[in-house]
């Protein structure tokens, strides 16, 4: 899948690159202020990689969850989140809410979504979640656009 011709856009405009990676320290700042527990983090940003289909960043997460202690089950599952027992409430609300703001497309943050995040988690928690899921939209496009090289 390595273009040579596609222009990395990070290497052509390292400024607004090195800004998004300022963007990223804010944000996952904000998630552990927030209280959210470093593993639900991987997995939001596996979530949101497996719906833009970023095989970049689905591998560099997946990768950094194991790394942290993620078990290989709930990783396996995670496409089917909904259908399991292995999450908690606070993870099945985290990932609902992710997944609504990375299809926002698909009929914007729906009340029902918002709502069911918003009886779980603080308001800290909601706002952490939807700039992670902001920021990893704008990652797996980067990567995506460039054509990050996934090599075996």
């Amino acid at each position: 899948m390595n273009d040579p011709q596609r222009v990395n856009i990070g290497k052509q405009h390292p400024a607004a690159y090195k800004a998004l990676i300022t963007l990223s320290s804010e944000v996952e700042g904000a998630a552990a202020a927030a209280g959210l527990d470093p593993l639900l983090i991987e997995l939001l940003k596996i979530r949101i990689s497996q719906i833009n289909g970023c095989a970049f960043c689905l591998r560099m997460h997946t990768r950094d969850a194991l790394k942290k202690g993620e078990s290989s089950d709930r990783i396996a599952v995670l496409p089917g989140w909904e259908e399991t027992g292995y999450f908690s409430g606070t993870e099945r609300a985290a990932l609902r809410l992710a997944e609504a703001v990375t299809r926002v497309s698909d009929g914007h943050v729906g009340d029902e979504d918002y709502n069911a995040a918003t009886a779980v988690l603080t308001a800290d928690q909601v706002s952490a979640i939807a700039w992670l899921a902001t920021l990893m939209n704008a990652f797996n496009r980067v990567a995506i656009t460039s054509r990050y090289p996934v090599e075996s």
